[in-house]
């Protein structure tokens, strides 16, 4: 179905996603795309069922422009196939995207399509909680070895890639969460690149694989396909969805032959968006930006009018970096500095708590890049899986709180975060 669009060439993203992906044809003229729940498609002869059960299974590749039969929604829809091509201009390098639903299935699915039993994956801490206990909870007893590194590290990186042995991946979350600690992407795929074949300790004449959560800055802000990496990928839950009412997962790559060895696995798992969401989301995109900006701005002044209040100890966000290494990350990989702020409040829990149990305005709840401002205490709710140690270590302290701006008035917000500080 996507595939029938015609588009002109050079749009901007913000164009292109209102543009590409849907044929109104196909849906009896209609505007914007309708949803198709179905179970299973009916094919246009036996000729192309064949020829789409060999395309699905790998056994054979869809030629340029070739439309191919759908089989079963477990598999791909419609709705999928519109959202996916749509998706594709918001990511800067993109050729290809695979929607989940949900981000850890994003994330797991795309390991377990290129990691196998006695590989190694490095990992950038702090992480999203889920994915720690992706790697540590089943990774690593399933027999790959996970190597933490810390965040914005950018020699610890180096040294951790050009050691490890069979190497598969090298998973970077930046900004960081919940600290906003940024590492360095390019510098992280030109070492990888740099990597002579089995130099790592393998004997696969691939080299590793470079993913990106860009689920805190993607896809507005921060474009690591464009910078090397391999994968883009994202909690759509997030800035895409941007409502705070749907759950799902976007996979963004350039390589065609590496996203059909994920679509594999989602097929085996089961974990394709399904349709409705599908529809939801992709209404969605076009404001994508909008939402992405008025957030930002608002993060932003309220970060830069909180310096100095004599309950914070210090605020986490880009425009605020003293340390000049993370200084430089932000300018040469960011556009803007985005939605998300922390800060560590005086006092510890007990202030943290406080702090969150008088807003009035923003809500004390978990997830992020809702059009409603959130805010939660990490070390207790998505981070409190992890050891006192870890949370130490990644700076993920009892006073820390993290903040996710939405499109409400600036001078509303300010006013309740204000307000809040100031409750004994």
């Amino acid at each position: 179905m996507s595939k029938a669009t015609k588009h002109p060439a050079n749009l901007k993203p913000e164009t292109a996603v209102l543009t590409r992906g849907f044929d109104p044809s196909l849906s009896v003229g209609s505007a914007r795309p309708a949803v198709f729940r179905s179970s299973t498609y009916v094919f246009s002869s036996p000729e192309a069922a064949e020829r789409a059960f060999d395309i699905m299974g790998g056994r054979a590749q869809r030629t340029p422009g070739e439309n191919v039969d759908l089989v079963y929604s477990r598999f791909n829809h419609p709705n999928a196939q519109i959202l996916e091509d749509q998706i594709i201009p918001l990511e800067p390098g993109t050729t290809v995207a695979t929607v989940f639903n949900s981000g850890m299935a994003a994330i797991m699915t795309a390991l377990l399509a290129v990691l196998k039993p006695g590989d190694s994956i490095i990992y950038t801490v702090p992480i999203y909680g889920g994915t720690q206990t992706l790697i540590q909870g089943f990774l690593e007893p399933f027999g790959i070895q996970g190597i933490a590194v810390p965040g914005g590290r950018s020699d610890l990186l180096d040294q951790a890639i050009r050691s490890a042995k069979n190497l598969g991946v090298v998973l970077i979350e930046t900004p960081a969460n919940p600290t906003i600690v940024m590492t360095d992407i390019q510098r992280a795929c030109q070492t990888v690149a740099g990597l002579p074949t089995g130099s790592n300790g393998g004997s696969a004449p691939q080299r590793p694989l470079v993913m990106i959560d860009n689920t805190f800055l993607g896809p507005a802000f921060q474009h690591p396909l464009a910078l090397g990496a391999d994968l883009s990928i994202y909690s759509a839950t997030k800035y895409l969805g941007g409502f705070s009412d749907i759950i799902g997962g976007v996979c963004l790559g350039k390589d065609a032959a590496l996203m059909q060895k994920i679509r594999s696995k989602r097929s085996l798992f089961g974990n394709i968006l399904q349709p409705d969401e599908c529809w939801i989301l992709n209404s969605r995109l076009p404001t994508v930006y909008l939402r992405m900006n008025r957030q930002s701005e608002n993060a932003k002044r309220t970060a830069e009018s909180l310096v100095g209040h004599p309950k914070i100890s210090k605020i986490y966000y880009p425009t605020l970096f003293s340390d000049p290494e993370q200084k430089r990350i932000y300018e040469n990989q960011c556009s803007e500095p985005g939605g998300l702020v922390s800060i560590d409040l005086k006092g510890g829990k007990a202030a943290a708590f406080d702090f969150l149990r008088h807003l009035q305005i923003a809500r004390d709840a978990v997830s992020l890049g809702g059009v409603e401002t959130l805010a939660c205490h990490p070390r207790s709710t998505t981070h409190s899986a992890w050891s006192a140690k870890d949370l130490d270590e990644a700076g993920i302290g009892d006073g820390l709180v993290r903040i996710s701006f939405g499109i409400e008035d600036f001078s509303d917000l300010l006013s309740d975060f204000e307000q809040a500080l100031e409750q004994e």
